[in-house]
C-alpha cells in the first residue's frame, strides 16, 4: 500500500495466492507479469496509475479468479487477454476511462459473476456485447426455460449515455434483462440529447436509425440589391446529423448560420447573407450527415441589379434607401500593408446603435467584386491588413440593409516598401536617440574642447597658480557662477605644475601649513 513501486515486482514467491498493490505508481502491465506465480488466485492493483494493458499480461495465471482494476486510467482494455483466465469470477473496472465495448468483449469470461463498469465514459453500447456473453447464453434455453446457474450481478450506471437511435438496443435490454443477470443500478440515466438529459432509460423511447434527408421550401429564389435573405434548409436523420453550408466549394462561417431543432428527429438550418450584392449570387447547398451517410439540397439565389463600382462618386443608393441612412468614412491610420477605418453613421441611420450593423467591403479599386466582411452592433472601427504594397484599393462602409453610397468609400494606395513609412519612424527613433546621447555628454567637456589648443599648456603654466591663489574667492562666488565660468574651471584640468605633473593628479603627500583649495563638485559650475 502506497509504495514506491514503478513495476511489478520480480522476485514474488511462486506459490503466493493473493497480491495486493494500491495507491503506487505502476502505469502498465507488461507482458508476462506475473508468469511465474501461478497459483494466484486474487489481483488487486486499485487507484495506480495503470493506463496500458498488454494483451498477454495476465498469461500463465490459470487460477485466477478476481481482478481489480478499479481507479485507474484504462481507456482500453484487450478483452482477448481473459483467453488465460477462464477461472475468472470478478472484474471490476470502475472509475476508470473506458469508451468503448466491443461486440466480443465478453465472450471471453464465461464464468463470471460479478462486472463493474460503472464511472466509466461510455456513451453508446450494442446489446450484442451482451448477447455475445456466455452468462446470458447460458441463461437462455431453446424451450425459454432458465437454467440453474449463478446469478451474475452487472453494473453500468454514471456513465454519460447517450440516448439516440444508437442505444435502442441497448435501452431494450436492459429494461427487459433479469435473473440470472442482476443490475446492481437499474436506473440508469440519460446525458444527451440536452432534451433528454436526466431521464432514466425506462422513460425514454427510441427509435430506428435513419440517414440524413435534406429539404427546402424553394431552392430558387431572388432578392434585391442590399435587402438581406435568408436560405433555409430541413433535415431529418437519426441520429442528429452535423448540418454545414457551403458556397462554390467554400465552407461558410459559423456565425453566419443558425441550427435548432424543431422535433426529436427533424432540425432547421438557417444561412443568413446581410445586404445581398450581386458578388453573392450562386448556387449554395445545405449538407447534413450523420454514421449513416450524407445528403444535400442545392439552394439558388439570384441578386437583383448589378453592381460595378468605378469610382467612389459613381455610387449610388439602390433600393428605397431609409432616409439619413448616410456613414462618413475616413483613415485613421495608414501603413505599408494596411489601414485602420473610423467611421460614423448619421442619427437617422442609427436610431438604434446597439442594433446597428454595417458591411465592409474591401478590394482592389479595378476589382469587380470585392470582400464582404459584416460588422456587428457597436464597433466603428476595423483595421484592414496584409495588404499588396504599391496598390490602389478602395474599401466602403455602408449600413446593412443599404448598399454603399457617394462619401463612404475610401480610395487609397499602399507604400512603395518600408522605407517609405516605416523606415521614416526608424529615422526619426535614431535622431532621438543621437539627441539624447549627446545632451547626456556633461557641458564641461564641450568647454575643455572649445579652450583645448595646441599652445594651452604654454600659455597656462602661469595663470595655474594664480588661479589656486584665487580659489577661495571663487568659491565664496560660484553660487553666482554662470555658464561662462566654465572655460575657466575647463582649463584647471589642462594646466601642469612646473614639476611636469598633471594638475588633475593628486599630490603624493600635503606639505605642511599650505592651504588646500576648497572642493568644487560638478553642481557648482551650474
Amino acid at each position: 500500500m502506497s509504495a514506491l513501486l514503478r513495476q511489478i515486482p520480480a522476485n514474488i514467491p511462486q506459490d503466493i495466492r493473493k497480491i495486493r498493490i494500491e495507491n503506487s505508481h505502476l502505469t502498465e502491465l507488461p507482458r508476462g507479469s506475473f508468469e511465474n506465480v501461478s497459483a494466484l488466485e486474487y489481483l488487486w492493483l486499485n487507484f495506480n496509475n495503470i493506463t496500458v494493458m498488454h494483451i498477454k499480461s495476465l498469461e500463465y495465471l490459470p487460477a485466477l479468479k478476481e481482478l481489480r482494476l478499479q481507479g485507474n486510467k484504462l481507456s482500453s482494455v484487450p478483452w482477448t487477454a481473459f483467453q488465460d483466465t477462464p477461472a475468472l469470477k470478478i472484474l471490476d473496472l470502475k472509475h476508470n476511462r473506458l469508451d468503448v465495448l466491443p461486440e466480443n468483449a465478453l465472450r471471453y469470461l464465461p464464468n463470471l459473476t460479478y462486472l463493474d463498469l460503472s464511472s466509466n465514459q461510455l456513451t453508446v453500447v450494442s446489446r450484442d456485447v451482451f448477447y455475445s456473453w456466455p452468462v446470458y447464453q447460458r441463461s437462455q434455453r431453446a424451450d425459454g426455460q432458465i437454467e440453474a446457474i449463478s446469478n451474475a450481478v452487472l453494473a453500468l450506471h454514471d456513465n454519460p449515455w447517450i440516448c439516440d437511435c444508437r442505444l435502442r438496443g441497448f435501452v431494450q435490454f436492459i429494461k427487459s434483462v433479469g435473473p440470472p443477470i442482476i443490475l446492481m443500478n437499474s436506473y440508469l440515466t440519460c446525458s444527451r440529447p440536452k432534451f433528454r438529459a436526466g431521464k432514466f432509460f425506462h422513460e425514454v423511447e427510441l427509435n430506428s436509425c435513419m440517414k440524413p434527408l435534406t429539404s427546402a421550401l424553394d431552392t430558387n429564389l431572388t432578392v434585391p440589391v442590399g435587402l438581406n435573405i435568408t436560405l433555409t434548409c430541413f433535415v431529418q436523420g437519426s441520429p442528429s446529423p452535423a448540418v454545414w453550408w457551403t458556397y462554390a466549394l467554400k465552407l461558410l462561417r459559423a456565425f453566419n448560420v443558425s441550427t435548432e431543432p424543431i422535433s426529436e428527429e427533424t432540425v432547421r438550418s438557417e444561412l443568413l447573407i446581410p445586404a445581398a450584392r450581386p458578388g453573392d449570387a450562386g448556387i449554395y447547398t445545405c449538407t447534413a450527415a450523420n454514421f449513416l451517410g450524407n445528403t444535400s439540397v442545392a439552394i439558388t439565389l439570384h441578386v437583383g441589379a448589378s453592381w460595378a463600382p468605378t469610382t467612389p462618386s459613381a455610387w449610388a443608393p439602390i433600393g428605397p434607401a431609409e432616409p439619413g441612412a448616410h456613414v462618413e468614412v475616413r483613415i485613421a491610420k495608414q501603413t505599408v500593408y494596411g489601414i485602420t477605418l473610423e467611421w460614423f453613421a448619421a442619427a437617422a441611420a442609427a436610431a438604434d446603435p446597439g442594433e446597428t450593423w454595417y458591411t465592409l467591403l474591401v478590394g482592389r479599386y479595378d476589382a469587380a467584386q470585392k470582400d464582404t466582411i459584416y460588422i456587428g452592433p457597436g464597433v466603428n472601427t476595423y483595421s484592414v491588413t496584409n495588404l499588396l504594397p504599391a496598390t490602389k484599393y478602395e474599401v466602403c462602409v455602408a449600413v446593412r440593409n443599404q448598399a454603399p453610397r457617394k462619401g463612404q468609400c475610401v480610395v487609397f494606395i499602399t507604400g512603395n516598401d518600408v522605407s517609405q513609412l516605416e523606415q521614416r519612424e526608424k529615422l526619426i527613433h535614431i535622431i532621438v536617440i543621437v539627441c539624447a546621447m549627446v545632451l547626456a555628454v556633461p557641458a564641461g567637456m564641450y568647454a575643455c574642447t572649445a579652450e583645448a589648443r595646441p599652445g594651452c599648456l604654454a600659455r597656462c603654466s602661469g595663470a595655474c597658480p594664480r588661479r589656486r591663489r584665487g580659489g577661495q574667492a571663487q568659491a565664496a562666488g560660484s553660487k553666482e557662477s554662470t555658464l561662462d565660468s566654465l572655460p575657466a574651471g575647463s582649463e584647471d584640468g589642462l594646466c601642469r605644475h612646473e614639476g611636469g605633473r598633471s594638475a588633475r593628479q593628486p599630490p603624493a603627500r600635503e606639505e605642511p601649513g599650505k592651504t588646500r583649495p576648497p572642493h568644487r563638485n560638478s553642481a557648482d559650475l551650474y
